[in-house]
């Protein structure tokens, strides 16, 4: 009866090549590339011999290895001239792998412990939810003094200053202005009927502020569009003169 030797499963090229450094307890930055290439294709051999599935990625690291293996037999060209480790990227991966390996070995770990933890839902009765600590005043009060309340009215008074607009502050009060166009309007009306004809130049001159003179405006077009009034203008830039409309 021939004697099957189970193997041990590994995820990847990688993972193997770190079982066999940490069998043989050699250093990762000094492989015996060698030795480790031998044992490597032993492995793979083996596995093709129990007719399991070797995937490309393992004949892939076969290939590098013997790869390694070949040039670092090859005799220096110039015995002066240092070259580089043939090894360097294949350790560079390796200590890659190792540290992810390791940190995934950390999460299984917490995910483990963290079954094991039952979370229970807050029962605490609403009256000793809302419950507050009553205030003793005398305690609170204990370590003010006038001094104290006349430095900090001193700190909010300072940054209520602070906060004013050195510019904007020299600026005068603004006003609203409270006038509309219905009251203008009926304004104009009145006027009308003293006047039936006026200038539109010297009806605005009359007005006193901006506010004024913008709803007298308005409110000049307002009649011309019901038909109360009418204008003429005889060259461009004359005064526009406005005639009541008798009806």
């Amino acid at each position: 009866m021939d004697l099957k030797v189970k193997l041990q499963v590994f995820e990847g090229p990688l993972d193997l090549l770190l079982h066999l450094l940490e069998k043989n307890k050699v250093n990762i930055y000094d492989i015996p590339i060698v030795e480790i290439t031998r044992q490597y294709i032993a492995y793979i051999q083996e596995m093709q011999r129990q007719d399991l599935n070797v995937v490309s990625e393992f004949l892939v690291m076969a290939a590098t290895l013997l790869d390694i293996k070949s040039r670092m037999l090859l005799p220096k060209e110039e015995e002066g001239e240092e070259e580089a480790d043939p090894r360097a990227e294949l350790v560079q991966r390796l200590l890659e792998y190792k540290m992810y390996k390791c940190m995934s070995y950390e999460l299984r770990e917490r995910q483990r412990e963290a079954q094991k933890v039952l979370f229970k839902a807050p029962t605490i009765p609403e009256e000793v939810r809302q419950y507050e600590e009553p205030v003793d005043l005398e305690d609170l009060l204990s370590e003010v003094t006038l001094k104290k309340l006349k430095s900090i009215f001193k700190s909010i008074m300072r940054r209520q200053e602070d906060k004013i607009d050195p510019i904007r502050s020299r600026f005068g009060k603004i006003e609203r202005e409270e006038i509309s166009l219905e009251d203008r309007m009926a304004y104009l009306e009145g006027y009308i009927l003293e006047h039936e004809t006026f200038s539109f130049r010297g009806l605005l001159e009359a007005q006193c502020t901006k506010m004024e003179v913008i709803v007298t405006f308005l409110s000049i077009l307002e009649l011309m569009k019901t038909g109360k009034i009418y204008i003429s203008q005889e060259r461009i830039f004359d005064d526009i003169i406005i005639y009541a409309r008798r009806g």
